[in-house]
This record gives C-alpha cells, structure tokens and sequence, in this order.
C-alpha cells in the first residue's frame, strides 16, 4: 500500500502540506491528526487497490466520501476553495 499512497503524497506536496503516517490503526491516525487541526484526511486503503479510489474524511464532521484517485487533486482543490459542505457535493458519501 505504500508505493501508490506515496505517489498520491507527493502529487499532493506540490501544492498543499502534508503529513504521511502508517502507524497505528486508521482510528488512531484520524484522532492525532484531528489534535493537530489537520482538515482533511486522505486514506489509501486495500479497496483502494481495487476501485482506485481514496477516502477523504472531514475533521469537523466527520464524514466521509470516496474519489477516484486521479480525482483527488481536484477534489482537494473544490474542498480547500468552497469547504466541505459545498466542496463534497455530487463526490460519493461513505
């Protein structure tokens, strides 16, 4: 999982700071960075590997959608302009 997850990393660095994290369970790796004010969340799953998809979850929230990985800039883009509400529309909910 972590060669395409560091490739979504570094497309992502070129625009945005990011933090990359594979220790602990999801949960826990949602939590520290809620501590820190990190907005959104990226998690590369073994799904992923399947559909091509990342979930991208909302500090505030909480919820999540689901976006194919070679949506996710964009996604990222609509999200940091508009915020979550007007950013997530039309993306898939989880």
């Amino acid at each position: 999982l972590s060669e395409p997850a560091t490739a979504i990393e570094d497309t992502l660095r070129k625009r945005w700071p990011v933090s990359f994290d594979v220790t602990g369970s999801i949960g826990k790796r949602y939590r520290r960075m809620d501590e820190v004010g990190t907005p959104y969340c990226i998690t590369f799953d073994f799904d992923s590997l399947e559909d091509h998809s990342v979930t991208i979850r909302e500090r505030d929230s909480l919820e999540q959608v689901r976006v194919p990985v070679e949506g996710l800039e964009p996604a990222m883009e609509k999200l940091f302009t508009r915020g979550w509400r007007q950013g997530s529309e039309g993306m898939a909910r989880v």
